[in-house]
């Protein structure tokens, strides 16, 4: 095995007590939160005392201070025990750092201890029901009328929309500019007007709730909003590369564990009078999956590492998005092939992955939509 030398002594002392943090606060009670849909909201608090959300928030926030490479370590342990129900990382790699970015010292003072200590819950409010990846084509409008922005639309597939106690909603302030009139604003749970749809049930990833939203002349201050009104698909593109790297990181980890698990399966299993390990097709199966994955994350680990030196450019970003993702589930896929009948039973954690793995390649952009990322880079080289 490669060693990975992204990551230095005190990253992995933090990833031990993140291993044992949801091997004893999140394992055992996983498979009861599939069935209720949403995680159990003091394993926050918990997550919290430990420093394991948002750690690279400033220490004058009640933050660590911290590199991303420790977001990215809670991101590969709870996605290497399968735990993709734990929405820790849209709140601390996607939708806190846009207050860490572009919000104002107020703004800061006001919601970031709590995102660090569990209190506050966030959840960003891109998608919406016609527009999918379209980020141009949001419809949700807020409207300045006097000194509060006055906010109707809705919006669906909102991870943490069921626990979330802040949300950023993407708004049109100007409905007639296009892009250059969209605009971030806060939105705190309990606002009159603003409502939280059903949970809604997935495929996959059922211990997350997902929810739709519904604002009806919202009213927040103006002082909600979030940066520069008209510059929201701006910031938006800004910090997208970061969202995309982190998929990466769950894509990679996820599927290296599965491919572990089969691993053991098939010495296990008989077949034949004898174990599935000694067929060759099982061997052949296997090595492919295990060199594609070594391949996939010494490309990962790269991408981290320019991250954290300022350096992941939206191109590189997109192209481990689209093939760590495309990559997991092919993997899984195959690893479930492997267990045969069994593979297919939702008791096998391999189902659970495979379910869980479709919609890496669909959220935070389809993989089609960085193809075409790349593509244009490539054509107007």
């Amino acid at each position: 095995m490669i060693p990975r030398t992204v990551y230095d002594s005190d990253h992995e002392l933090f990833r031990d007590s993140v291993r044992k943090f949801f091997e004893s606060e999140a394992l055992p009670f996983h498979e009861q939160w599939e069935k209720e849909g949403q995680i159990d909201r003091e394993l926050w608090r918990k997550a919290g005392e430990l420093g394991l959300l948002a750690p690279t928030v400033p220490e004058a926030y009640g933050g660590l201070e911290l590199d991303f490479r420790y977001n990215a370590i809670v991101g590969e342990e709870f996605s290497r025990l399968g735990l993709m129900g734990v929405g820790f990382g849209l709140h601390s790699d996607i939708a806190v750092p846009y207050i860490v970015n572009f919000g104002t010292e107020a703004q800061k003072q006001k919601y970031l201890p709590g995102c660090v200590s569990g209190d506050i819950v966030t959840a960003i409010a891109m998608t919406e029901p016609g527009t999918g990846s379209d980020l141009q084509g949001v419809k949700t409008t807020a409207i300045l009328d006097g000194d509060e922005y006055v906010i109707n639309g809705s919006k669906t597939f909102i991870t943490n929309g069921q626990h979330a106690d802040l949300v950023v909603v993407v708004c049109k302030t100007d409905p007639g500019a296009g892009a250059k009139g969209t605009s971030l604003i806060l939105v705190e749970a309990g606002t009159p007007g603003f409502q939280k749809g059903s949970n809604l049930e997935k495929v996959g990833m059922k211990a997350q709730d997902t929810s739709e939203l519904f604002f009806q002349d919202v009213r927040v201050p103006k002082e909600n909003l979030l940066g520069a009104e008209g510059q929201g698909f701006a910031y938006l593109m800004r910090e997208l590369p970061q969202e995309r790297l982190s998929i990466a990181v769950l894509a990679v980890s996820h599927a290296r564990s599965i491919v572990d698990q089969t691993v053991e399966y098939v010495k296990e299993r008989k077949a034949f009078g004898k174990s599935v390990a000694t067929f060759q097709n099982t061997q052949f199966e296997l090595a492919e999956m295990d060199a594609e994955l070594t391949a996939m994350r010494v490309f990962v680990d790269r991408c981290l590492e320019l991250h954290v030196d300022g350096n992941l450019d939206t191109v590189t970003a997109s192209k481990a998005k689209l093939l760590a993702t495309e990559l997991q589930f092919k993997t899984i896929n195959r690893c479930l092939q492997l267990h045969g009948g069994y593979g297919y039973m939702w008791e096998y954690p391999v189902a659970r992955a495979f379910a869980d793995s479709r919609v890496q390649c669909i959220y935070g952009g389809t993989s089609e939509i960085m193809k075409l990322i790349i593509g244009r880079a490539l054509l107007t080289e």
